[in-house]
């Protein structure tokens, strides 16, 4: 015998379109796509990295339990939404991040910025860059202090034969190419990833190719990363601030967060337009206020800070560049729009 008083019925207007694809689907495409540079921060940077990562997942997957314990919501920790949040904020924070000032950060993701409104899917911002951007203005020393590649990191996270060094973007802000060549930083190496930086930013390689799985396996596509890293292109090309126009635009296209930014960040579902022309004029957006912030700002990195701004202006680009609905015409959108 059927149950109808609790069979759950799920009305949606057509096409129906049956797949099985869902939420946890897609996230752990994510991060089977965040793994190269994870690997290649653990070269890099010793075993520390690891141990970082693996840490900031524990924080977010524990607030987001805790959270929905307390208040006596659904959990949700099951669709692998925190696991990759954990994993991005880890990558855009140095290695040497202390373990208790990644799990404020966690806290401040999953529960300031995700769970307050709503959970998955509600959020305004990324929860990932506004943690990074709320450890930045607490604790502004320690996340811009930077270790040298090789530095070899252990286990449980020492330092002891860490060596500091100045990341390529803090030469860039200055305008100082030459300085940056002249401390043996190749274009093959900011491509590589063998420089300093946040933990798993560095390798554009390894980020490329996990931003190549992703478009393959249709979980983004490439609007947003190619319009983003376009524009960055085509402003670094034209207005240069250093050395030959083609080694500036390498230069700032490879260093810094640009590609973690372009295709994980950029890219995420809650905090980004729904249409292609949408994604189009975010990434376009994304790139105008990175490169002017890295031109004109006092902070040496411009990709954080452009993706929440773009964030915020997500809603006023979908009302706007929204497709007519079928049957249409434009002469009737002009009389509706006159009518409200």
């Amino acid at each position: 015998m059927t149950d109808y008083k609790n069979l759950k019925l799920i009305a949606t207007s057509s096409p129906h379109i049956r797949s099985a694809e869902n939420t946890k689907s897609i996230m752990l495409d994510v991060i089977i796509a965040m793994i190269p540079a994870l690997a290649f921060a653990v070269y890099n940077f010793g075993w520390g990295a690891l141990t970082l990562t693996v840490i900031s997942v524990i924080g977010c997957m524990f607030w987001e339990w805790a959270y929905r314990k307390v208040l006596k919501k659904p959990q949700s920790i099951g669709d692998l939404s925190a696991v990759v949040t954990g994993m991005l904020l880890a990558f855009v924070c140095p290695p040497t991040t202390p373990y208790w000032m990644i799990l404020i950060g966690d806290f401040f993701s999953i529960v300031v910025v995700k769970q307050l409104f709503g959970g998955i899917g509600k959020n305004f911002i990324n929860p990932a860059l506004a943690g990074r951007a709320f450890l930045l203005g607490s604790y502004a020393s320690v996340m811009t202090t930077w270790i040298a590649p090789g530095s070899k990191l252990g286990i449980l996270g020492s330092t002891a034969d860490a060596v500091t060094a100045a990341t390529p973007m803090k030469y860039l802000h200055g305008g100082d190419l030459e300085g940056l060549k002249a401390a043996g930083v190749s274009i093959n190496d900011m491509f590589i990833g063998t420089i300093g930086g946040s933990l798993g930013e560095v390798s554009a390689l390894m980020l490329l190719l996990g931003g190549v799985y992703l478009i393959i396996r249709k979980v983004i596509t490439y609007h947003t990363p190619v319009a983003y890293i376009g524009t960055v292109a085509v402003l670094t090309y034209l207005f240069p601030k250093g050395g030959s126009a083609m080694e500036w635009m390498l230069y700032n296209i490879l260093g810094g967060g640009l590609m973690l930014g372009a295709f994980f960040m950029a890219t995420d579902y809650a905090t980004s337009p729904v249409t292609h022309k949408g994604q189009l004029i975010f990434g376009i957006g994304c790139g105008l206020f990175t490169v002017f912030i890295r031109y004109f700002g006092s902070y040496n990195e411009g990709v954080c800070y452009s993706i929440m701004v773009m964030n915020l202006l997500v809603a006023l680009i979908d009302k706007n560049v929204k497709p007519a609905r079928f049957g249409v015409v434009k002469s009737d959108k002009k009389k509706e729009a006159a009518a409200k």
